[in-house]
């Protein structure tokens, strides 16, 4: 019986495959990804391979194209060098009919193709779905746009802080009456990012089974509004339009920030048994007894009372003595950090979440780490950003590319 295709390619690549095998050792070392992305949210789905050691090559154009230098315009700065990690890098000129067929000759080895172009542009370059599944279709292709590959706004541009206000996340976030509030770090990129690798990841198990490839799809848009989670189940469960809460759950009172004498805490002392179990470690048993506090709804309607009460007490104590009190007595609480106080605490460092890279100009250096751990396997460290079409001939050998090939390619600036 004939194997299945992805099978059979699998099998006229393991020669390659077995030459990068120490570089590659992880749960994902079988799968070869083409990555034509840029910026962050293609790159976020990206890593989630190249961490977990998927065969990840770097598609960019020759300088003479394109002189962007990366993120922020800094190529060896650390937001290029934390997210293009463990990757290996080519060039290649995918305006050009000969580069084009080249990017289709990887196609035939390839498992996935990354992309986060505006919608139109594969079809444009000859390199949209269709295309690459008639050359290989076993290929999934996965893409990532600002709204969506059809629609209204399909070819609008996208962006983190647009989707941010589209999909309601800022009119959530920060104080009430405060105005709109952007979230701090690129939550619409990371989260399309995340779901795009998650949904590649699906159709490479879905491969399995049918031995065909498809086109995988998410935006910033529909990541967005996922992300609202319960928020969002509000309005389309009970027509409720959350407001903003400011450092308060919307729904689960007392949690917020609360003063110290040196600083600030969270506390999340939901449910009546926790309530009554801070109300004692605050010294104020009275305060549980109290009506206008006795449930959960009712201490979410006095919410400014129920936290003032609560800071009368917290300001007395220094932030480590009160999250030492309230963990002994089980309460969720802990200090709120700067950044560089996140990576000195203890159980930060516990978990790794330092990701170790050795550059060959930059030296050693760390870059965010992984929040995924697995019992039989680590994510793959000191493979650091590679530098434009810094493995093109040593890659386009293991396609098996000629000397000549790629001698001749590069004379007609194809590379």
């Amino acid at each position: 019986m004939m194997l299945p295709v992805f099978q059979r390619r699998a099998t006229v690549r393991s020669m390659n495959e077995q030459k990068h095998t120490a570089d590659r050792l992880g749960p994902l070392s079988r799968f070869t990804v083409l990555d034509l992305t840029r910026v962050r949210s293609g790159p976020t789905a990206v890593r989630q391979f190249a961490d977990w050691g998927a065969n990840v090559i770097k598609v960019e154009a020759p300088e003479n194209l394109d002189a962007s230098k990366g993120m922020g315009g800094v190529r060896d700065g650390p937001d290029y060098q934390n997210i293009h990690r463990n990757k290996r890098g080519i060039t290649l000129n995918m305006k050009d009919p000969d580069g084009v067929a080249v990017f289709k000759r990887l196609v035939e080895k390839a498992d996935v193709v990354v992309e986060n172009f505006r919608p139109g542009v594969l079809d444009r370059l000859g390199i949209d779905y269709e295309s690459l599944k008639a050359v290989n279709p076993a290929i999934v292709l996965t893409s990532i746009s600002g709204f969506g590959q059809d629609g209204p706004y399909a070819t609008r541009p996208g962006f983190d802080q647009i989707a941010q206000g589209m999909g309601g996340l800022m009119s959530i976030t920060g104080l009430p009456g405060q105005g709109p509030v952007r979230a701090g770090i690129p939550v619409a990129d990371l989260t399309a990012g995340m779901y795009a690798a998650l949904g590649t990841m699906a159709a490479l198990l879905e491969r399995e089974q049918s031995g065909e490839g498809q086109w995988v799809q998410t935006s910033l848009l529909s990541a967005m509004i996922s992300m609202l989670d319960f928020q969002a189940a509000r309005w389309l469960m009970k027509g409720e339009v959350a407001p903003q809460a400011g450092n308060n759950h919307p729904t689960s009172i007392p949690t917020g920030v609360f003063k110290t004498t040196d600083g600030h805490i969270n506390i999340a002392a939901t449910g009546d048994a926790i309530w009554v179990r801070l109300c004692k470690v605050l010294g104020m048993p009275e305060l549980a007894e109290r009506e206008d506090f006795s449930t959960g709804p009712k201490r979410s309607e006095n919410r400014d009372a129920v936290n003032a009460e609560i800071e009368k007490r917290t300001v007395k104590e220094t932030s480590a003595d009160l999250i030492e009190k309230l963990n002994e007595a089980g309460i969720p609480c802990g200090p709120i950090y700067s950044i560089d106080q996140v990576f000195s605490d203890p159980q930060v460092k516990h978990i790794k979440m330092e990701h170790p890279v050795e550059h060959a100009e930059l030296g050693a250096f760390n870059v965010v780490g992984q929040a995924v751990r697995m019992s039989r396997y680590e994510p793959r460290t000191g493979m650091p950003t590679p530098d434009r079409g810094q493995h093109t001939d040593e890659i386009l050998g293991e396609f098996d590319f000629t000397a000549d090939e790629i001698a001749e390619l590069r004379k007609r600036d194809v590379l």
